[in-house]
Formats: C-alpha cells, structure tokens, sequence
C-alpha cells in the first residue's frame, strides 16, 4: 500500500506520545513493503525538540499552515490510504480536505478516544467533529472494549476497530543499566492524573525516605511539592527511555480519568516499560487484565500502601520478565502493523464491495 499520515507529530517526542506511538507502528509497516508518507504541521514547540527529523523508514514532509496542505493534495489523492491523526492542528478541516480529496480508503486514527469523546460530548473538540466522523472508512481507537460500539453507533462510524498502542522492541529492551530508582514515572505533567502520582509516588516518597524516586516528563508547575528523594528530570529523550527504565527497579503507570472512565485504554508506556523488563506498578481500570495479567505481569496499586508494598515485593524481577515475555508475544509493533494491515484491507474490500453494488 501506499500509506499517508497526517499525524500530530513524528519528528519530536517533546511533551507527547503521539511520537513514539507513529514510530513503532510505522516502522514496523513499513517493514510489511508498504510504502509510508507522514505529513505534519511545522510548530514552533516541536521544531525546538526535534529528536528524530529524519526517519529512515518513511518520508517525513512538514507543512507551515493548513493551506500549505495543497501542496500535497496530489499525493493525498492517489494514495491507497489517507489516515489522519487526533489532535492534528486544524484537525477537522484536515478531515473534510482529506476525505474531499482523497481516491482510496480514509481513516481516523484516535490515540485518545476517551478524550475524544469527552469533548465531543461537551462541542469542544477542537480536531474531530461529529459530522466528520461518518466520512472515515475505518475509526482506529486506541481504547477497545464497548467505546467501539458507541462510536459505530453513536457517532455513525461504518467500521471502528481497537488498534492499541505498541512498543518496537528493537529500542525498547533491557539494557543492564545499574539501578538507580526504586520507582520512576515518565510521562509528561496532567492535572487528572497528578492525584495518583502524589498517590502512588510522591506520598510513598515522603514515607520511604531510605528509597530513591523519579519523575521524568516536562510541563510540571513550580509549585509541585517534590520530596527530597524525587529526582526530577525536565525532558527525557527517547533515546533514553530503555537506561531510564533499565535503571529502576519499579516504574509507575498513570491513567487519565477519560481513558479510566472507558477502560481498555493502555498507554504507550505501559508496553515499552514491559518491553525493557520494567516491573510495572499501575492504577487499576477495566481491561487491564485483558493486556497484562495480574500479580504475574502487573501489579495493580489503588493506595499509597500498595504502592510500597509493591516495592517489597521479592518477586519483582520475575513480573519484570513476565511482562517482556507477554510484548514480545502479543504486543510488539509488529503485532500491531499485522492489525493495521488487516483492517486497512478489509476497508479497502468494503470499498469495492459497495461500488460493485452502487
């Protein structure tokens, strides 16, 4: 196929998961023999942390306002298949000029349906709208469970598909970097998900003093009452997210309250924590179970108690194992460009079905 993106971002990681999540996915599609185009809007908040400008696995074009996308109106056109991103600047006039311009299959690629939906409930969605949502051949989510239903039905979606987020293995793996933290967190500041880091990291910092802690992740405000043992790092590159990880003997997952409220939503970070043999100390949400099992490859945590319990734990390099092993097996980027594939196939066969009876 000849694939084209329009994604918030794949050349900079700065403040988003959006990067890393097109990186993995893409690079392992790419690998398919499909050829993979990514177009995304020149700002000035990424173009100051470009940490990958120059992607060996696909083309990568950047365009300066929604009007430059003319420029690439040919190649929208005679593409396969046209996906737009959430949270794309201008994002539901990208939709109408992709799905006007565009011969083969559109999709909308939604790494973060609960969000996403909160806001079209509420008319503040400010890259999807309602009317737009029909016109995409195919609802990629990244939250499964019963929220693919309602977007079929609620919003008119012909086909709404789970495609989860990933990790490519070949970056995130252990790397025998020496332990420096007893638990870690990286994941850039939220105002819903700030209560269960002063939950689950920050107050078992103040009652584990003896214990070493880290927040990794940009856009905290200044009046975050860090511990004395929180080690804080502003902005960690990709790069360095396999030592990070390698390097704490726990790392804390942390859920927005819309993809909690909806379940079935994993982070990007969950799968590349398990990929570098991570144990992994999470809040607790209706699917997680499906993903990662219990006790074996995760710990659940709903008190600042359990999360140092969690600590205590003697068997914490075998769920760290655990974990890798389930990745490995179910949810490498490999595993989720198969999916993609096969939804975009069965799209395209959809297409042809209905102009075949037209």
């Amino acid at each position: 196929m000849k694939l084209i993106v329009l994604g918030l971002s794949l050349s900079s990681s700065w403040g988003n998961g959006h990067a890393t999540t097109f990186r993995a996915l893409l690079k392992a599609f790419a690998a398919r023999g499909h050829d993979v185009h990514f177009l995304e809007r020149d700002v000035p908040w990424y173009a100051a942390h470009r940490d990958e400008p120059a992607p060996e696995y696909c083309r990568l074009d950047l365009y300066p306002t929604l009007d430059a996308l003319d420029d690439w109106r040919g190649t929208i056109t005679d593409a396969d298949v046209v996906i737009v991103g959430s949270y794309v600047p201008d994002g539901i006039a990208v939709a109408r000029l992709v799905q006007a311009w565009a011969r083969g299959v559109t999709a909308f690629y939604d790494i973060d349906t609960p969000v996403t939906l909160a806001a079209l409930d509420r008319g503040t969605c400010a890259y999807l709208w309602p009317a737009v949502i029909p016109g995409f051949d195919v609802y990629l989510s990244f939250t499964g469970g019963p929220t693919l239903a309602r977007i079929e039905r609620q919003y008119g979606s012909p086909a709404a598909r789970a495609l989860y987020c990933s990790a490519d293995t070949d970056r995130y793996r252990p790397t025998g970097a020496a332990k420096r933290w007893d638990l870690s967190y990286l994941g850039t500041y939220s105002p819903d998900r700030q209560p269960t880091l002063e939950r689950l990291l920050i107050e078992p910092a103040r009652r584990a003093p003896h214990r070493r802690f880290v927040v990794a992740g940009p856009q905290y405000p200044a009046d975050v009452d860090w511990p004395a043992n929180v080690e804080r790092i502003e902005h960690l590159p990709p790069a360095g997210h396999p030592d990070f990880y390698s390097a704490s003997r726990a790392t804390l997952n942390v859920t927005r309250a819309d993809m909690i409220a909806a379940g079935w939503s994993p982070s990007v970070r969950l799968f590349e924590a398990a990929a570098c043999g991570t144990p992994i100390v999470s809040d607790r949400w209706d699917g997680i179970d499906d993903l990662l099992v219990p006790d074996r490859e995760i710990i659940l945590a709903d008190t600042t108690d359990d999360a140092l319990a969690a600590l205590d734990r003697e068997d914490l390099p075998a769920i760290g194992d655990a974990a890798r092993m389930r990745v490995l097996a179910q949810h490498a980027a490999i595993h989720r460009a198969a999916e993609l594939e096969h939804h975009l196939i069965a799209a395209i066969a959809a297409g042809r079905r209905a102009r075949a009876y037209a």
